[in-house]
């Protein structure tokens, strides 16, 4: 999903239904376990599992950089994945680290716009892909399975945006905090300046 680049609270990226115990199994026990799919009944979740994607990375290897098409979702199934932005001065900023369970990327599912950051892998990992060729086919294939997981998206990018935008409107807040506090801070000066050039001698 596109992130501000001054937004450095990850729970952004976290999974914003994060608590969830996540055993290890087989893919649609995972699939179980995501917020995209939790809804499915154990029949749409074993149609879901055999179109998606098992990848393995090792540590330090991307799954995908800034900029790049975007092409799909990924669910960690095993590892950890860095979520990183390179900023204008060429230096990279970790937005968060997500972990066994947590998913990344699924706006490309519903928006074909560029990757917005990074994913690194900080371990060796395990990733399960559920790419926009695949939601096509399924919506193609099963048309009412296709729109019941496109419409759970959506409300995972809705929920994760409005996330987004409170800590946009707190920042805003701090900022214009600060602002009212350096201006009386400088015509505080303004005042004590002009207060000693009235007292200095010859004035």
């Amino acid at each position: 999903m596109e992130v501000p680049k001054f937004v450095g609270d990850s729970s952004i990226w976290k999974n914003i239904f994060s608590g969830r115990s996540i055993r290890k199994g087989s893919t649609h026990e995972l699939l179980s376990r995501v917020p995209a799919f939790a809804h499915l009944s154990f029949r749409e979740l074993k149609e879901v599992a055999t179109i998606v994607h098992k990848r393995e990375y090792r540590v330090g290897e991307p799954v995908f950089y800034q900029g790049d098409p975007g092409l799909g979702m990924y669910i960690i199934q095993e590892g950890s994945v860095s979520i990183v932005i390179s900023e204008p001065n060429g230096e990279q900023k970790e937005l968060a680290v997500l972990n066994e369970g947590d998913f990344f990327g699924e706006l490309a599912l519903l928006d074909e716009s560029p990757r917005s950051a990074a994913a690194l892998c900080k371990t060796d990992c395990l990733l399960i892909g559920f790419f926009r060729p695949d939601l096509m086919e399924l919506i193609e294939r099963k048309p009412v399975l296709g729109i019941k997981v496109v419409m759970k998206l959506a409300e995972i990018v809705g929920e994760r945006l409005r996330k987004t935008d409170k800590e946009l409107s707190k920042l805003k807040s701090q900022m214009d905090a600060l602002r009212v506090e350096l201006e009386r801070k400088i015509n505080g000066t303004e005042e004590n300046i002009e207060e000693i050039r009235r007292q200095a001698p010859g004035a």
